[in-house]
């Protein structure tokens, strides 16, 4: 096909994508909140609770993270610094993983990691919100309200390859070939 009559197909696409992007949200702004238990997390300071993870936001993102033994879960976590401080002028940030303490706070230096780090090691909070299978982590995110002391679920999305949570896919995308097969790693 020839490169004009691509791009104008491209971009028909594109904007269909929007227009379902449109439809997301609006069925996303009518989801009944559903509660949950106010979670202890382990920290390299101690112990805290889910609803502590908020601190003066009204919103608070979790990431569902496999780990640092998962080199897809760091690419997801390394792209998140760059868009930080965006995310947190309106809502609350931590990543969450089955890591001890120690051991996730020396990876998140490791990478530069500007976000919390919480373990949920010894506990069902991953298992609750759906991110596990066959016993282990699975990838992704909830989104939580803090309303009067009562923490709410509003949302959440898994990650793979492909999603919308690293741009990097859809740079790739744009190759002719694609990904091609290209993974990521820790160290280039």
């Amino acid at each position: 096909m020839p490169y004009q009559q691509s791009t104008e197909k491209l971009a028909q696409l594109r904007t269909e994508i929007a227009g379902l992007r449109s439809k997301m949200r609006e069925l996303q702004a009518a989801i009944e909140p559903e509660k949950v238990q106010d979670y202890a997390f382990q920290t390299t300071n101690g112990p805290v609770r889910l609803s502590s993870l908020f601190g003066d936001k009204e919103h608070l993102f979790v990431i569902h993270n496999m780990g640092a033994g998962c080199p897809y879960c760091t690419l997801w976590a390394d792209g998140f610094n760059g868009i930080l401080p965006h995310l947190q002028d309106r809502a609350a940030f931590v990543l969450s993983s089955p890591d001890a303490p120690d051991a996730q706070q020396k990876f998140a230096q490791s990478r530069n990691w500007k976000f919390r780090v919480v373990s949920h090691h010894g506990t069902t909070f991953a298992a609750d919100m759906g991110y596990t299978k066959d016993g282990g982590p699975m990838p992704g995110v909830s989104v939580f309200t803090r309303k009067n002391g009562v923490v709410q679920r509003v949302s959440d999305t898994r990650f793979g390859p492909g999603d919308d949570f690293s741009a990097i896919w859809h740079f790739l995308d744009l190759i002719p070939e694609g990904r091609a097969g290209w993974q990521p790693k820790y160290q280039y």
